[in-house]
């Protein structure tokens, strides 16, 4: 049960397909064929089938994805635990972050990271909510800035910032806003800033139209337009607000506070654990749970 047939299967589940996985990995598609049977044999069980022309997983193969994925997950922590043991400063970190965050406060927290660190080997991954805790859960990411963890996830909450959400229009939607009326632009599937406006407008059982744009930024210039009201962070937009292209709307129970979290595993690396002291000194976040964990 080699590292590289673990990586087969699941780049064979992620990309759907013999050929695509075999493209990921650089490989010949008959060395991902040929690690995955032999992953089948070592089990006892058949982890893909025929579809056509090209083979799914299997019940069977679906589960063992799940744990070869956090098995792989686990390795790299492993790797990087070891880096950065030796010297934190020469170690390495996956970042993940939620979109929002992603745009709002990382860049600034990266360039001065990087200044001060330069041989940590950084690696970032952006996406939704639900793709960032996903892959902390299994071990595919060091440290992970965005809502509130699942509860139902093995995490360690490092340090917070505070995060205000408010709902905002172009100056004419915002003049005219009505609670059940007024469209609201939304974001994708997924994203917690979508579950947050949906949580806000069912406790108060309304339903408005709703637009779904897909990002933050389509989000953003699609209330600057006129299209609808949208929840979003007071960071995101303040040039829109300060040069009149959006109003904060006075709608109630708003702003809601959502601060930002920076999340690791159970067992921070000590490189996590000097980014995060990083951000503590210079990006305006506070500590969390006392002592940084070692």
């Amino acid at each position: 049960m080699t590292e590289a047939r673990l990586r087969a299967l699941v780049a064979l589940a992620e990309t759907g397909s013999v050929r695509a996985a075999a493209r990921r990995l650089v490989v010949t598609e008959s060395a991902v064929s040929a690690a995955v049977t032999a992953l089948a044999r070592d089990i006892g069980v058949a982890l893909v089938e025929r579809a056509g022309r090209g083979v799914v997983l299997t019940p069977a193969g679906r589960i063992y994805t799940d744990y070869a994925r956090r098995v792989l997950g686990l390795l790299e922590e492993g790797r990087a635990a070891a880096r950065g043991g030796e010297d934190a400063g020469r170690g390495r970190l996956r970042l993940a972050a939620v979109t929002t965050a992603a745009d709002q406060v990382l860049p600034a927290l990266l360039a001065t990271f990087r200044a001060r660190w330069p041989e940590v080997d950084l690696a970032l991954e952006v996406g939704p909510s639900s793709l960032v805790w996903d892959r902390l859960a299994a071990h595919s990411a060091d440290l992970v800035l965005g809502g509130r963890p699942p509860a139902d996830l093995p995490a360690t909450v490092l340090a917070t910032r505070p995060n205000d959400l408010v709902v905002v229009a172009s100056p004419g939607v915002a003049a005219a806003f009505a609670l059940d009326t007024t469209p609201w632009v939304m974001r994708e599937p997924g994203s917690g800033t979508r579950r947050t406006a949906e949580a806000y407008l069912a406790e108060r059982d309304v339903d408005p139209p709703q637009l779904v744009l897909g990002s933050n930024g389509a989000v953003i210039a699609g209330a600057a337009a006129g299209l609808g009201v949208a929840l979003v962070s007071r960071d995101a937009v303040r040039d829109e607000l300060a040069d009149g292209r959006l109003a904060v709307v006075d709608a109630p129970g708003t702003p809601l506070h959502r601060p930002w979290h920076a999340v690791a595993g159970t067992a921070p690396t000590a490189t996590t654990r000097l980014f995060v002291s990083h951000i503590i000194a210079v990006g305006g976040w506070t500590q969390e749970g006392g002592s940084l964990p070692s």
